[in-house]
């Protein structure tokens, strides 16, 4: 029988980027844009994906490691202020078991000078020891590193 557990974790992270606020929202509200910096390394192949940006809409995400692991990303937006919030609910598989389920609000700002002030905070739920929040932060840190480069 499968241990049962689950780990609660919120955290926060403050980034600045040196794009304006619109163009770091839009790399989330749109697709083309947030291909560029969303998603797995080079070597995860994606085999099934939707967009669609709006409350109430769901986003879909499968990829397939080399090794055969399969994850899906599968989020509902719940709140968006164009231009400023993102609030959505997502859950992330492997392999067809759930790993975790978590809230997330994107806040976009125009910085005191210039730019943009960028706040993300994750409240998150990791069951059965198959992620952690450690995982999910690094994994996060990770992204906002794309998502740098690709503004």
């Amino acid at each position: 029988m499968t241990n049962r557990t689950t780990v609660h974790d919120t955290f926060r992270i403050e980034r600045h980027f040196d794009a304006v606020p619109q163009k770091v929202f839009n790399a989330f509200a749109d697709p083309a844009a947030k291909a560029k910096w969303f998603g797995g390394p080079a070597e995860m192949k994606r085999e099934d994906e939707s967009f669609d940006f709006r409350e109430g809409g769901r986003e879909t995400q499968v990829s397939v490691f080399e090794n055969g692991t399969r994850f899906g990303f599968f989020a509902t937006y719940t709140d968006i202020v164009p231009g400023e919030r993102i609030v959505y609910t997502y859950e992330m598989s492997m392999n067809g078991e759930r790993i975790s389920v978590s809230v997330v609000t994107v806040e976009v700002a125009a910085g005191a000078s210039g730019g943009t002030d960028f706040v993300v905070t994750e409240q998150g739920v990791y069951l059965d020891g198959l992620d952690t929040p450690a995982q999910r932060r690094q994994g996060t840190e990770d992204l906002l590193d794309a998502l740098a480069k690709s503004l």
